[in-house]
Order: structure tokens, then C-alpha cells, then sequence
């Protein structure tokens, strides 16, 4: 449903408040600060809602400044922990083997991907996989993926080079894998 008319900054919250709420929780990871993330861009649209000139529609715009405060959130998280563990979580030396082959070798998709990763409980699932992935990979693989940031731009606000977002999002999307593949969302090994 495509909105046509614009709401009073007073609706904001009870019409588009459960979707910023799930979008910024998809994001950051934590209950509190989606919500606070939420409270700030209502406060911000609504400072800046006489220049919103309609160009999308209302929630559009709301989301476009969430994006905006969630990557802000990332980069002070990133701040206040500069510890990049890469011994931590190895995740390499629990899939590879010394000679770089797989331990053991990915599962095949049982499912069309394509419709599998559309479905609410395939996002749940890389909700809940991505909550058991370190911090540093995690926010990588947030900005680069769920955000689109470009490498460069994302690489800039996690204060990293761009090989080491390189390798914070390889590892990210091995642990993802794994989780997946233990959640069911892959078929038998081949």
C-alpha cells in the first residue's frame, strides 16, 4: 500500500512506528537503542518536517533518516570499542584446513534462494545468526549489506581500511553461513 497524503507529525509514531522500530532493530541489535534510534529520527523529522516536500512517500522519508541515525550508531559503537579480535572468533580455522579446503564443504540451497531469502523466516533467522557474530564483522556486514553502503563510505565509518572490511565481511558471512546451515536453511552436505 503506497501512501498518498502526508500525516500529521502527531500520527508519525502510530503510523509508521513499528516499521522504524523494526527496521532500526534489524540494524543495531538491541532493543533500547532501536527505540532511541526511533525517538531520534521522529525528533529530527519533525524539526525538519516543513521542508519535506513529498517527493516520497512519508515513511520512505522517515526510514531514509533512520538509515542515517542507525549508521551513526554503528560508527559510535565502533568508537567506543576499537578492539578488532580477529583470535576471538576464528571462524577460518573452524571451517578450513591448514591447505585452505573446506573441513567440511558448504551445504547446497535446498530451496530457490532467491525465494528463500525473501521469506520472514529466513530475515529472522539472519536477525538471530547475525546477533551471535562478532561486533566489528557484524556492523561490516550491517553497513556494506543491509545499508548498501559502498566500501569506501562504509569502510571510512568503521574507521578501518577497506582490506580489513574485506575481511571482517568474509568472516561475517562465514559465521552466517554456518548458523544458516545449522537453522535448516541449507539441504544435505554434498
Amino acid at each position: 500500500m503506497t501512501e498518498t497524503t502526508q500525516s500529521l507529525p502527531e500520527e508519525w509514531l502510530e503510523r509508521h512506528g513499528d516499521a522504524l522500530y523494526a527496521f532500526a532493530l534489524r540494524r543495531v541489535f538491541d532493543s533500547a537503542s532501536a527505540e532511541d534510534l526511533v525517538q531520534d529520527t521522529l525528533l529530527s523529522a519533525w524539526r525538519s518536517h516543513a521542508t519535506f516536500r513529498a517527493e516520497s512517500a512519508e515513511r520512505t522519508w522517515l526510514i531514509g533518516i533512520l538509515k542515517h541515525k542507525c549508521v551513526d550508531e554503528i560508527r559510535r559503537r565502533r568508537r567506543a570499542d576499537r578492539v578488532y579480535s580477529t583470535d576471538e572468533h576464528d571462524i577460518e580455522a573452524q571451517l578450513f584446513r591448514a591447505d585452505g579446503r573446506w573441513r567440511e564443504p558448504p551445504a547446497a540451497w535446498s530451496d530457490d534462494p532467491l525465494r528463500q531469502a525473501e521469506s520472514d523466516a529466513f530475515l529472522n533467522a539472519v536477525g538471530h545468526c547475525l546477533d551471535n557474530v562478532p561486533p566489528a564483522q557484524r556492523d561490516s556486514f550491517v553497513m556494506r549489506e543491509l545499508h548498501d553502503l559502498d566500501t569506501a563510505v562504509a569502510s571510512q565509518r568503521l574507521g578501518v581500511s577497506q582490506n580489513n572490511l574485506y575481511v571482517l565481511l568474509h568472516r561475517a558471512r562465514l559465521h552466517l553461513r554456518r548458523c544458516l546451515e545449522k537453522g535448516g536453511f541449507f539441504g544435505e552436505t554434498r
